[in-house]
């Protein structure tokens, strides 16, 4: 009786021994990467940012979320990266559904890339573990139909929105339109309400907040 319970306050103790070991090496690992942030390694930022681009690529659409919506944010592309500054674009098309015995459109281009845009803003501003970006500038991109040629994908909306543009914004209670127009949406609409295609914002070649140009240059639409 005595070598059983010998035995097994070994076996609690070893187990215990085992679990600590694990979670001080997570801990240690988290420090690591905390602390090569901190010190604006941009190597391992880009490593922190597509990582975890990679895991909303491979997650189920969240519940209240439609399909369309997740679509645009799993096919979000990384152009640049720095330490202070996260540029991604996406792509997001006009819905259709049979309605009264047609299929019809439901929602525009434009209102699918406002919803994609402030989903995918509030991700980058808040999702990357120990990123903490201080402008985020997502461009989306839609398709035309150029006269007597084909299909090309023209920007219709983009955003350049800061941290505290962020830290201002109910998340829980403001829908994505109006998100997306408090991050400062630009777009232009015809006489229909249709979208126009602009020019995405050039912030890619701007100076970083804190002065430097590190840069890690992904993609660029076009290119």
């Amino acid at each position: 009786m005595a070598w059983g319970l010998g035995v097994g306050i070994i076996v609690v103790v070893a187990m215990f021994l085992f679990v600590g070991a694990i979670i001080m090496r997570e801990a240690a690992t988290q420090r690591f990467w905390r602390r090569k942030v901190d010190e604006g390694d941009l190597e391992m930022i880009t490593q922190l940012v597509q990582g975890d681009v990679q895991r909303w690529r491979n997650e189920r659409p969240p519940k209240g979320v439609p399909a369309a919506v997740w679509q645009g944010v799993q096919g979000v592309e990384l152009i640049a990266i720095e330490q202070d500054y996260i540029h991604a674009s996406t792509t997001a098309e006009p819905q259709f559904a049979f309605v009264g015995g047609a299929r019809k459109q439901v929602t525009s281009s434009l209102d699918e890339a406002k919803r994609i845009v402030a989903l995918l803003a509030e991700r980058f501003f808040y999702d990357i573990a120990h990123v903490r970006a201080e402008r985020v500038q997502i461009d989306c991109y839609s398709t035309f139909h150029e006269p007597g040629g084909g299909a090309v994908q023209r920007c219709i909306l983009t955003i350049v929105a800061h941290r505290s543009d962020a830290a201002a914004i109910d998340w829980d209670a403001d829908s994505p339109e109006v998100i997306a127009e408090q991050l400062g949406a630009r777009y232009r609409q015809d006489e229909r309400g249709d979208a126009l295609p602009i020019e995405p914002e050039g912030e890619a070649n701007r100076p970083s907040t804190n002065g430097s140009r590190h840069e890690t240059t992904l993609q660029r639409p076009g290119t």
